[in-house]
């Protein structure tokens, strides 16, 4: 019966691995579109940086350098993840930028 109970305690860690993985991706992804397309540059790189805090290899490096890192299943990342979210569709205007993109090809 411990064997099952730890297995699937040992599974929630992968999945929340895969999904911070997965919206890492995501958010580097929009932060190459916003930065190669329309005029936010700048708000691009910064979603290119916020998507390193997804990636699991730099909290790694992180703990190594400040002692400190970011908790797997954090408020944090989802609180940050709504406002990339937020940001990026709203306020960064996104699907118009896809559509610049895609124009192009």
């Amino acid at each position: 019966m411990n064997n099952k109970t730890g297995s699937i305690e040992n599974s929630k860690p992968n999945v929340w691995n895969l999904i911070s993985w997965v919206f890492g991706i995501g958010v580097f992804a929009v932060g190459i579109v916003n930065t190669f397309w329309g005029n936010d540059t700048g708000f691009g790189i910064f979603l290119l940086l916020l998507a390193f805090v997804y990636f699991l290899p730099v909290n790694d490096i992180l703990r190594k350098m400040t002692g400190y890192s970011i908790p797997k299943i954090g408020i944090l990342k989802i609180l940050l993840a709504i406002f990339i979210i937020w940001a990026s569709v709203g306020v960064g205007e996104l699907f118009g930028k896809i559509e610049l993109m895609l124009m192009e090809f």
